[in-house]
């Protein structure tokens, strides 16, 4: 399931998008070394990857640390991936987890997935899954399809929480509707050994929860 957090991170991408304007990329630099977080973390981005300017992970780190200490959440989740992959940085896990802890903590979804991840797979702290459940739902509670899969698989094992059919359903479903492809499989197997009765409630607790999800964003 390591392949998941690259998933998560191209989501990511898109959903951060919006940081970034079509001012150019001197008016970028300007603002960034004037201090303005966001401009810093954009400027970080173009340099992670190449977007006019040449692609330059050590230049990337470099701003994304400026907007990062700034408190900015975004600035924080990109630098938690550049030590998480070892890219214009040395890879340190346990560095990854402060800057994704701080991302979350501002209430970021692809840094809440992620924290989960590495408490998930014991990267950079001791392996403990319910912690790994906490921040999976914190993520898929916003919506993110990831971290989705993840707490229905959680349940579907019973790691982290007691095993349950119906919440790993629910959630394999959601994660379904939001990505469209990676829980097919799951809820294929789980209708294999689910009563009707059980996957009529999943189904339910699925609509209930994305109503309820639609009627506040």
């Amino acid at each position: 399931m390591k392949f998941l957090i690259t998933i998560a991170f191209l989501l990511g991408l898109t959903a951060v998008s919006h940081c970034f304007s079509s001012d150019g990329l001197e008016s970028k630099r300007k603002l960034a070394e004037q201090g303005d977080s966001a401009a810093q973390f954009s400027l970080g981005w173009f340099y992670y990857y190449g977007y006019v300017v040449p692609k330059d992970y050590k230049e990337a780190v470099k701003w994304y640390r400026k907007s990062a200490e700034q408190g900015n959440a975004h600035g924080q989740f990109k630098l938690g991936n550049c030590y998480y992959n070892g890219e214009g940085v040395p890879k340190d896990y346990k560095e990854a987890v402060k800057w994704y802890r701080k991302s979350a903590e501002q209430g970021y979804a692809f840094a809440q997935f992620s924290l989960g991840n590495s408490y998930y797979y014991g990267e950079g702290v001791p392996k403990d899954y319910k912690e790994a459940v906490k921040w999976f739902r914190k993520s898929a509670e916003q919506g993110n399809g990831v971290a989705q899969f993840m707490l229905g698989g959680c349940y579907y094992f019973g790691w982290g929480v007691p095993k349950d059919y119906v919440f790993a359903y629910m959630w394999f479903n959601l994660s379904l509707a939001e990505d469209g492809k990676i829980s097919k499989q799951e809820i294929d197997d789980l209708e294999k050994v689910m009563t009707p009765e059980q996957i009529e409630e999943a189904q339910k607790l699925s609509r209930e929860w994305f109503n309820k999800k639609n009627a506040t964003d």
